[in-house]
């Protein structure tokens, strides 16, 4: 290891300046180099120097593994004994990595190789957010890399400045409605009900799209299964099955509860949702095969989220309507209940790890409906007006 390494100085035969010399631990052989002077004490000086440099990392002459030694070690140490999705989304942005910058050494991957890297994500315009979570990435498997020997100086990361507000919204009890007529005009009337049935599981529960792709009836690995032993009906979720990567019991929504008990009980077997095709097949339980169906029908219904940037036929940006998603009828649930609970029992039913997720995203959001509920407990008109008639005295000021 680097801080094996200890440089020594020598005079060699017919040289005026001073050498030094350090034994490479990996390969050991001999490493020479010359300190550039024939005064002892500040040949001591510069092997000092050197020797600093090898064992911190900063000098990389023998840093030799190639990028593709180091992906197959990753693979096999690391994203082996990961949940298969996680390992699928790190594994996703190295490829990212390796194609845009082309590394051919682990040793490339520098703080100016990763500069380039932003950069050109930018130029391709993607978001950043997307960004971001490639460098999160980049950076935990660079971490590994340099715990590990492999990567002797870890590269610098930027904190990229992302958006504080969420990338879409909350989809309105109007547009929902939308969403469920617009439904056989995207897949069929044979699969009509099985994407209404989804649609609502997905209105009424806040799961996640991953997370509804393996809600189930029963047992089963990496589930998260509908329990029905307590009072309540609840949710028991496999660490695996969650983003938040516990095993946990949580309670269910009422009105999810009530969906659900519109299943007869010879069909509570299996998975809970099973979207069919136009040819009345079960759909792949996978995010890229359902999330897409979810967002053509927002499109078809016309609800519109947000904007978004994409490269056109000519290789330029431009700016696009972003269209209902999955995520969109979490946001409405979490939008519905904020107005109905404490934080703390929304952070539950969200399933956050973290409670600043739930007060940045779903309490005080919206403001003029917090006051319409301080208005109407209050049974008091005072001061009301009309929807964009704005509330002034005289003599207010702000």
């Amino acid at each position: 290891m680097s801080e094996e390494i200890k440089v020594h100085i020598c005079r060699q035969k017919g040289r005026t300046n001073l050498a030094m010399r350090y034994v490479d631990p990996e390969t050991g052989k001999q490493v020479w180099r010359t300190s550039g002077t024939a005064n002892h004490t500040k040949a001591l000086k510069a092997a000092a120097v050197w020797e600093a440099e090898l064992r911190e990392g900063r000098y990389q002459k023998r840093q030799r593994m190639t990028w593709e030694a180091f992906r197959d070690r990753y693979d096999v140490d690391v994203l082996d004994g990961m949940k298969e999705s996680t390992a699928g989304n790190y594994s996703a942005t190295l490829n990212v990595f390796e194609r845009t910058v082309a590394p051919q050494r682990l040793a490339d991957c520098t703080t100016a190789k990763l500069t380039a890297f932003v950069v050109a994500l930018r130029n391709q315009h993607l978001s950043a957010a997307t960004i971001a979570r490639h460098l999160r990435q980049l950076k935990v498997a660079f971490r590994w890399a340099h715990r590990q020997g492999l990567l002797l100086t870890l590269p610098q990361f930027d904190r990229i400045k992302q958006s504080k507000g969420a990338r879409g919204r909350a989809v309105s009890g109007e547009e929902f409605d939308r969403m469920l007529a617009a439904v056989p005009k995207v897949v069929g009337e044979a699969a009509a009900e099985s994407w209404r049935f989804y649609l609502r599981g997905l209105d009424a529960s806040g799961l996640r799209l991953a997370e509804s792709l393996v809600l189930r009836w029963d047992d089963a690995p990496d589930a998260i299964v509908v329990d029905y032993s307590g009072r309540h009906p609840m949710l028991r979720v496999d660490a695996s099955a969650e983003k938040a990567n516990t095993h946990r019991t949580l309670p269910m929504a009422p009105e999810f509860a009530e969906l659900l008990e519109t299943v007869p009980m010879d069909q509570r077997r299996g998975r809970v949702f099973q979207p069919l095709t136009k040819d009345g097949q079960p759909y792949a339980p996978t995010r890229d095969s359902i999330g897409p169906v979810v967002s053509a029908i927002g499109e078809k219904a016309g609800v519109i989220v947000g904007t978004r940037t994409k490269v056109d036929g000519d290789g330029d940006p431009e700016t696009v309507n972003k269209f209902a998603s999955a995520h969109d009828l979490r946001r409405a649930f979490g939008f519905r209940w904020s107005r109905r609970v404490m934080p703390p029992v929304l952070k539950e039913l969200m399933r956050h790890t973290d409670i600043g997720t739930t007060m940045r995203f779903y309490v005080g959001v919206n403001a003029q409906a917090t006051a319409d509920e301080l208005w109407r407990a209050a049974g008091s008109k005072l001061g009301s007006r009309g929807e964009n008639e704005p509330f002034a005295k005289s003599g207010q000021s702000t």
